[in-house]
């Protein structure tokens, strides 16, 4: 077992177990994929990853990171996402797509926008609790019963999108101080009804989604689930809560962990190093019998092929690296003396 092993989930073959990680793009209007997702995706593709993911997909329009963002919520999405899903699956990839509300932390405008902001966030955002991100955010409303079954339905809704736009696997985006998240979170989550309190009620959210969501995809589909691991901050969200966490969504049909850290305070202190992400999929994998997929300052084939063969992980995702080489695949199995492999339209420069 390596890196450019294949690695088979329910009824997905992986040609390898390099995963391009999802990465918000800012080039969408009204939620549309257009040639920007179909070139940065594609080429991806072209390059040799064995699972591509899209960038975080708002199952509702006061659900995305920015208003630039890829979305899901209505059907007349899918055509263009199958788009950018058709290409990359001709040269071999397998296509994932990141179902993902942002909470607290939507905005109304573009990231570089963000520095002329008197009041950052979104007017319309919602959470768990009206707790906001920090001290110059917008108070999110706090969600209802009502607002909360609408917003599972929408994880829903856009499940069976994603099934028809011809996507491989599906990722529930639970991490980084997002809404699930801060329903996970004790520092975002005061409520004191059954979704606050207890980490069982904390938990009930994405519990919820997971069911929702496994309902109406093939069993032969993966679901992946990406968690923060800690919180980076006194009081919050523990790795011991993330394998608690994790043990409940093995037994909902949960096949992938995909571990990163933080997200869910402005001013988190975060120690980062190369690979400081890898000990969370590691133990999580370990203690739970469960696959994970680690990502977080990944840069080198000898770092990713340790973390492979020694079993900390099943999956290495990266996301500068391939902002950097979209190649990376191909360029690193040919300076290790495999046999890349290469799209016939470049076989003379790599071989």
């Amino acid at each position: 077992m390596g890196l450019f092993s294949p690695i088979t989930i329910r009824g997905l073959t992986i040609k390898n177990r390099i995963v391009v990680s999802p990465m918000c793009m800012y080039s969408s209007e009204d939620g549309f994929a257009n040639d920007w997702h179909l070139v940065h995706l594609g080429s991806r593709a072209v390059g040799g990853a064995g699972l591509i993911f899209t960038e975080a997909t708002a199952v509702e329009p006061r659900g995305r990171i920015s208003p630039v963002d890829l979305g899901i919520w209505k059907d007349e999405h899918i055509d263009a996402l199958r788009r950018v899903v058709d290409f990359c699956h001709s040269f071999g990839a397998k296509m994932g797509i990141q179902l993902a509300h942002a909470g607290r932390k939507a905005e109304d405008y573009p990231p570089w926008e963000r520095d002329g902001m008197k009041i950052k966030g979104s007017k319309h955002a919602i959470a768990p609790s009206a707790v906001p991100y920090g001290a110059d955010w917008h108070t999110p409303k706090e969600m209802t019963e009502e607002d909360m079954q609408s917003v599972q339905k929408a994880f829903e809704d856009a499940a069976k999108r994603a099934v028809e736009a011809g996507f491989d696997v599906i990722e529930v985006h639970a991490a980084h101080g997002y809404l699930i998240h801060e329903f996970l979170s004790p520092i975002s989550n005061k409520r004191t009804d059954q979704y606050g309190g207890s980490i069982e009620n904390r938990e009930r959210f994405l519990v919820d989604v997971v069911r929702r969501v496994r309902k109406v995809i093939p069993d032969s589909m993966p679901l992946f689930v990406r968690i923060s691991c800690v919180d980076h901050i006194e009081g919050g969200w523990t790795l011991e809560d993330s394998i608690h966490l994790a043990k409940r969504l093995k037994d909902e049909g949960c096949d992938v962990i995909d571990c990163s850290s933080g997200g869910i305070v402005e001013d988190e202190k975060v120690n980062a190093y190369p690979g400081f992400q890898v000990p969370y999929a590691e133990r999580i994998k370990k203690e739970v019998g469960i696959m994970t997929m680690c990502v977080g300052l990944i840069t080198t084939y000898e770092q990713a092929q340790e973390i492979v063969m020694n079993s900390r992980a099943d999956l290495v995702a990266m996301a500068r690296e391939f902002l950097r080489d979209p190649y990376l695949p191909m360029r690193w199995a040919k300076t290790h003396w495999l046999k890349p492999e290469v799209p016939r339209q470049y076989i003379r420069a790599w071989l």
